[in-house]
């Protein structure tokens, strides 16, 4: 079973990410998926960056996938997506439909991301056709829902990739959510999302964490987590286990721990017993009824 690293979907300092990734390559994730997919005003790194930081992690054994954005609003991001389905290097994962189009037309082989809605044979089947060799599934898609899915996938040879850790992507709008908390508006936005390395928390009227702000893009409150359920998502046919990164050494903490439990065939114990005995930095509040068939914010232990 392979573990997948997300791209970071937060504005963090160019230094971070570098730092980052240099830890990430000592340690034992198989898939990388590397750039921006929340909003093209976060340059801290251009692309000749992250294509130095993909040679790198290529160079140390890790599969690397270039992630595209989600919400394509300017030509200049066409063009920019462009780029990166034009070069032959690396797979690419698209999160729009303009990136399979691109990917078709450059002869491109491509992950289709949660944010590309698959739910049935028929949409499977036109992505296969067009290159699709991954599939992330939609975050609010269960065990039961995708069952029917994993041998018509298996039959093709299509990987199936779920998240097991990180805050779930729900929405995506073309307004700024952090510009506008911080009442600038969104062309003057002056980058107040690297403000907040993990978001912001929005509150309901009755005080509930139930949903962050992170530029354009909402998120879940509370941070998914099946780790634990690990031999379950394998027996069900899930291939790649997808973490979507949360501050950085927290994240490390999980991938080393998720990797310690996988390649151990003699242990006996439950990943959570390995898993959330580690002290992460931060307070997280943890959820994964989706995969139970129950709403998103429950959490079965």
């Amino acid at each position: 079973m392979k573990i997948s690293l997300a791209s970071i979907p937060y504005f963090w300092q160019r230094e971070e990410y570098f730092d980052f990734y240099e830890q990430l390559s000592d340690t034992n994730v198989d898939i990388v998926y590397l750039g921006e997919t929340i909003c093209s005003k976060r340059r801290a790194l251009k692309l000749e960056d992250w294509m130095d930081i993909s040679d790198k992690l290529f160079n140390s054994g890790k599969q690397v996938v270039l992630s595209t954005m989600t919400l394509l609003e300017s030509v200049s991001e066409l063009k920019y997506l462009n780029k990166i389905a034009s070069q032959k290097t690396f797979l690419i994962e698209a999160n729009d439909v303009a990136a399979i189009q691109l990917a078709k037309n450059h002869d491109h082989q491509f992950v289709a991301g949660c944010a590309i809605n698959i739910y049935n044979k028929a949409t499977f089947d036109i992505l296969r056709k067009s290159g699709m060799t991954r599939w992330v599934v939609p975050v609010e898609m269960g065990k039961e829902d995708i069952s029917p899915l994993i041998s018509h996938a298996k039959k093709h040879q299509i990987e199936i990739e779920y998240q097991a850790f990180g805050r779930m992507p729900l929405a995506y709008s073309a307004r700024c959510f952090s510009a506008r908390h911080y009442q600038h508006p969104k062309d003057n936005c002056q980058f107040v999302c690297q403000k907040d390395p993990q978001g912001i928390l929005v509150k309901s009227r009755e005080g509930e964490h139930f949903a962050q702000i992170n530029g354009i893009q909402t998120q879940s409150a509370t941070v998914t987590n099946l780790l634990n359920y690990y031999k379950d998502l394998h027996d069900s046919g899930i291939d790649v286990l997808r973490i979507v990164p949360v501050d950085a050494s927290d994240t490390l903490v999980v991938i080393n721990s998720l990797s310690k439990v996988i390649g151990d065939s003699n242990n006996d114990q439950t990943s959570k017993d390995l898993l959330l005995s580690e002290q992460l930095n931060n307070d997280y509040s943890f959820c994964n009824g989706y995969w139970f068939q129950m709403p998103g914010i429950k959490m079965v232990s």
